[in-house]
Parts: structure tokens; C-alpha cells; sequence
């Protein structure tokens, strides 16, 4: 625990966003707020990396700002569906802990009144803003691993992505139009709408990680699920029905009666070592 804690802290990046808040708590008063808020989000990010370290993932850097952070890692995507979901419910699981410790706390009277109220105050805020069907909150994360049970994985991430967007434009029209205007919210909104263009940008490299980590072995299976597919459709539309932790068998249908049967590894094979970015699936195949 103590070799995770002081990993995790070099580790540790502060996001231009969160300085500035440093700088409005010091110039309006409100340190012991910022104080308390940068305590839990630190707990969050720590159930995070402690999860995600037990399971050997790849971890790059903890990002925070304010009301969240962000674990870089390439993992995401790649790991069984469980595993994911693991890692991500850590760090709501260590604000729930925290529950249990200021209820204790103020039980035995060790914490004050004040402070008690202050950070359950602070804790749930927290809490039920990560659990936003955002990403990169957790809510988001756990949305997108729902959707990948019945989408592909391409399609269940742009959802995932367009979705986020459109909620966070929702909520910001919002607050302009009904709400009365805030920096520190419209800080916030405007900072994962950034992240979320950011990830829709780099959609394609996302896909291929996914892809690769398949070609690479990486892939829990889970389940069998065949595709269909015309000789005349392209190679990289073929790929773009994968789906996590499912085996695929591709079916390229000539007539009722004709066809051959290609495995995904095979498919992911040609790809990353031929590189057939204009042919189809029945070129590269059966060269027609």
C-alpha cells in the first residue's frame, strides 16, 4: 500500500484548470474547501490506481482537476469487460469508505461538526458527479461498457463520445440560458468538452489500439458471434464488427449456396502486415 501510495504521487499531474481554482480558493478565502475537495478527488484517483495495479495495467499518469482526475493508461478497451468495470467502481468504493469514516469519525467525536458536514457535503457532490453518464467520468467509462455487451466496439464507443458531447452542450446551454452563471461549473462543463473532442478526434487511433491488442492476443472471449459479409464490402468495415470479448468467424456470401469462412485472426493478421487500406474482403480472400 505505502510502494502504491508513493507511485501514485510521482505519477501525479495537476491540470491547468485545477491552478486556477488554487489561485480563486487563495484570492476568495476558500482553501479549506479546496483542501477537502483535493483530498477526496486524490482517494478516488488512489482506489483507481490500486485497482488497476493489481491488475498490471500500464499506467502512464494520474491527471487531476477539479471535482475529478483522470487515469492516462492504454488499458482501456483491451481488458475484460469485469476487469474494467473493477477498476473503474474503485474509486466510488473508496468514497464510500470515506462515508463509513466521517460517520465514525463524528460518532466518537473526532471530527467536528462543521468539518463533518463540510466534507459529506463535499464527498457526495463528488461522488454523484463522477457517476455522470459522461466520459471520461466513471458513469461515461461504465456506460461504455455496457454498450460494448450489444454493440460493436466501434459503434459503442462514438456513441459513447457524441453522447457525452451532447450532454455536456445540454448543460452548458443551460446554465447560460436558466441557471445563474458560475465560473468554477462553466470551468468544468467547458473542460470535458474538451476532453470528449479530444477523444472524438482521435477516434480512429482508439479503434486500432483495439484492434491490435486482438492481433497482439489480447482478447478475453467470451462469446462466438459470426459475420456476414459481400465480397464487395471493405476490408476495414469488415473489422469495424468487432466486438469485445467475442470470437468472430467471417462469412464472405458469394450466393445462397456459396461461401468460404475466415477467422478474425486471420483478418487481423492481413491487416497489420499487409496493410490492405483499399481492398475488400473478397480480394484480399479469394482475389475477387
Amino acid at each position: 500500500m505505502i510502494n502504491s501510495l508513493k507511485t501514485s504521487i510521482q505519477l501525479i499531474h495537476f491540470h491547468p484548470i485545477l491552478w486556477i481554482f488554487i489561485l480563486v480558493s487563495f484570492l476568495t478565502g476558500s482553501f479549506t474547501e479546496l483542501a477537502i475537495i483535493f483530498s477526496i478527488v486524490f482517494l478516488h484517483e488512489l482506489g483507481h490506481y490500486i485497482a488497476a495495479s493489481s491488475f498490471k495495467w500500464r499506467i502512464s499518469s494520474i491527471v487531476l482537476w477539479a471535482f475529478g482526475g483522470v487515469m492516462k493508461t492504454d488499458e482501456h478497451g483491451t481488458r475484460p469487460v469485469c476487469e474494467e468495470a473493477i477498476v473503474i467502481l474503485a474509486g466510488p468504493f473508496v468514497q464510500i469508505l470515506i462515508y463509513g469514516f466521517l460517520y465514525g469519525g463524528s460518532s466518537f467525536g473526532v471530527i467536528p461538526d462543521y468539518y463533518f458536514e463540510l466534507m459529506l457535503y463535499y464527498n457526495t457532490i463528488i461522488l454523484l458527479f463522477n457517476l455522470l453518464p459522461i466520459w471520461p467520468l466513471d458513469g461515461g467509462k461504465l456506460v461504455f461498457l455496457a454498450l460494448t455487451t450489444f454493440l460493436t466496439f466501434k459503434k459503442a464507443y462514438y456513441a459513447t463520445i457524441i453522447g457525452s458531447l451532447a450532454i455536456c452542450v445540454i448543460i452548458v446551454l443551460g446554465q447560460l440560458l436558466f441557471f445563474p452563471f458560475t465560473l468554477s461549473s462553466f470551468l468544468i462543463w467547458l473542460f470535458l468538452i474538451q476532453e470528449n473532442w479530444k477523444e472524438w478526434k482521435y477516434r480512429f487511433y482508439v479503434f486500432i489500439r483495439f484492434l491490435l491488442k486482438r492481433y497482439e492476443g489480447g482478447n478475453f472471449v467470451r462469446a462466438i458471434k459470426p459475420i456476414y459479409a459481400s465480397p464487395q464490402d471493405s476490408f476495414l468495415d469488415v473489422l469495424t464488427r468487432f466486438h469485445r470479448e467475442k470470437k468472430h468467424t467471417i462469412y464472405i456470401e458469394y450466393t445462397d449456396r456459396e461461401r468460404i469462412s475466415v477467422e478474425d485472426n486471420e483478418c487481423l493478421d492481413y491487416y497489420f502486415n499487409e496493410r490492405p487500406y483499399r481492398k475488400t474482403i473478397g480480394e484480399v480472400f479469394t482475389g475477387y
